[in-house]
């Protein structure tokens, strides 16, 4: 793994934990960011050496073990407990300074040197440092220390070394609090974990070979399967050789510190992935809006102005276009979207020009009423668009979603008052039907006129004026009846003898009566399929308005929340991988 791939991961979980923030639990995010800030400090530091805690319960051998790989007496082991009560390191090789001082270890034993006269400076090189340059060697306090401050110490040390050697001793290696405390832990950092039997020279062969087994057996459980385990002797030397090979290897590969920082990365990484849960599905999300924005069209009284729209649409419809004489009938009738105070005209007297945001509508509809319906249609949006997600991200999904709340009711008001349900104009044989029954009411008025004429002269006895008629032929069916001549004429064969006259005035208000009546149901049927066309327009415009009160106060708010959670899952994932 080269060292490219710990700074991508390190910059995943760095994002990760940023789009978390205030979202999962803050102690696993206190864990992860200090995991970050860790492997920050720990790149910019000596990557030429590998650090090696030997760590252990009290009286385990840690000491005894570190003076065994040094090959000379680097730490006194003690008969008091506790027996370490600060920090030891053994270095081969220069230049661990500044590392050591990150690492708050003061007492410091450079293998391989040693002191000599002022002349030729205060340390010389004894020996070569062979295979293990660049190896740090550390000896912890004891990790089940009555003190705390030294088990503070310890547990300091364990998160920051690069190669972790727990030494355990017959007595003690199935204690609990190493395992549960220590080694659960570091679940899934098998490679940078040794587990160290020592004191095996005080068993028989066949009690340190199950033993072994068993120390393996804990080690797995622990999540730590496939960690080295081995059977060592810091009095004899037994299985010394194979560790101080095994360390002169790490710090040869120079990868410990890499892999550490990497495992310690992949594990909170995945952590926060389980605390993301399922990422939800995006088909959820567009049957959930519809669902929504149906609830708040509702809450808003939506259907309560198409109906108006329809009814206002008929009854202009019928104010132009039918007959002119009986239309004032249809004026007694308010109008439905006057009484709604969505009239354009009244809109203009509510509100001033370029102030939309002080209209208001008429709706009978109570503010509580439409808060506790946003609020149940809010409730089941975020419940249908967060299905599967973990549970913290849910409560913040629906904490953003509900802030809305409160704004909802003069928002799906202001959103139905500033839409225009109302056409945009006038349809052009609206016009047309005007002119024509105004033309007939014309003709029926000519015709009254000259019948009343006519009276006139029959009541003064005067010379009858001369009256055009229309002469219509009649006819007689087969059964006797005449059509529409005089009784017995025509013989049922075809047409009859006696012509049927129509004075023009008489055919004149008949007819344009007829005509008029006629026209104008013939016009009402157009009109209600007009009014159904103009109350759906008004139906989506409304739509389209109430989702957009829709998208800005529950929609988006709970969208960001749900791209934090993918942005947090994607960067979480890529560090865990």
């Amino acid at each position: 793994m080269s060292r490219l791939d710990l700074g991508d991961r390190t910059t995943a979980l760095a994002t990760a934990v940023e789009a978390a923030e205030g979202r999962i639990e803050p102690a696993l995010l206190g864990e992860a960011r200090a995991v970050v800030n860790r492997a920050r400090e720990r790149g910019g530091l000596s990557a030429e050496h590998t650090v090696v805690a030997l760590a252990g319960a009290t009286g385990s051998g840690k000491s005894s073990v570190l003076n065994a790989v040094a090959g000379v007496a680097v730490a006194q082991p003690g008969v008091r407990r506790p027996t370490t009560s600060h920090p030891m390191a053994a270095v081969w090789g220069e230049g661990a300074d500044p590392l050591l001082d990150w690492l708050e270890v003061s007492r410091r034993h450079q293998v391989g040197v040693e002191p000599v006269s002022a002349e030729t400076g205060p340390f010389r090189r004894r020996t070569p440092a062979g295979d293990a340059t660049g190896l740090v060697l550390l000896d912890l306090p004891d990790h089940d220390s009555i003190v705390t401050e030294h088990r503070m110490r310890a547990e300091r040390l364990v998160r920051r070394a690069d190669l972790l050697v727990w030494v355990v001793d017959p007595q003690k290696y199935a204690d609990a609090a190493l395992h549960e405390g220590f080694l659960r832990p570091l679940a899934g950092r098998a490679e940078v974990v040794v587990v160290a039997l020592n004191q095996v020279d005080r068993l028989t062969p066949d009690e340190t070979s199950a033993m072994l087994a068993d120390l393996e057996r804990l080690v797995a459980e622990d999540g730590l399967r496939g960690a080295r385990v081995l059977a060592v002797s810091a009095r004899t030397g037994q299985g010394m050789d194979d560790l101080r090979g095994l360390l002169a290897k790490a710090a040869a590969k120079r990868e410990a510190a890499t892999a550490r920082l990497a495992a310690d990365e992949r594990a909170v990484a995945q952590q926060i992935m389980d605390e993301c849960g399922t990422p939800p599905s995006s088909r959820l999300g567009g049957q959930a809006r519809g669902d929504l924005v149906a609830a708040l069209e509702a809450a808003a009284g939506v259907p309560t102005v198409v109906d108006a729209v329809r009814a206002s649409a008929r009854r202009d419809a019928r104010a132009a276009t039918g007959w002119p004489l009986t239309r004032w009938v249809g004026r007694l009738r308010k109008d439905p979207l006057r009484r709604l105070g969505l009239r354009s005209t009244d809109r203009e007297h509510r509100a001033p020009s370029g102030r939309e945001d002080l209209m208001r509508t008429s709706l009978p509809t109570a503010r509580p009423a439409v808060r506790s319906a946003a609020a149940s249609a809010v409730r089941r949006y975020v419940e249908e668009v967060t299905r599967g997600v973990a549970d913290p991200w849910v409560l913040a999904a629906r904490s953003r979603g509900q802030a809305g709340i409160d704004q909802l009711p003069d928002a799906l008001d202001q959103a139905v008052a500033t839409t225009r349900v109302e056409a945009s104009r006038r349809p052009v044989w609206w016009s047309l039907v005007n002119v024509v029954q105004w033309a007939l009411v014309t003709v029926v008025v000519a015709g009254l006129l000259w019948l009343l004429v006519l009276f006139g002269f029959a009541y003064l006895q005067l010379p009858p004026l001369p009256t055009p008629v229309v002469t219509l032929p009649t006819w007689s069916g087969d059964d006797g009846l005449v059509f529409p001549g005089t009784p017995e004429s025509g013989s049922g064969d075809g047409l009859g003898v006696d012509p049927f006259r129509i004075p023009w005035p008489t055919l004149m208000v008949l007819g344009g009566l007829a005509l008029g009546l006629l026209l104008a149901l013939v016009c009402r049927v157009f009109g209600a399929l007009g009014a159904r066309r103009r109350a759906h327009g008004a139906r989506r415009r409304l739509k389209q308005s109430v989702g957009a009160v829709a998208d800005g106060l529950v929609r988006t708010p709970v969208s960001e929340e749900l791209s934090q959670l993918a942005s947090c899952r994607a960067a979480a994932t890529i560090a865990a991988s």
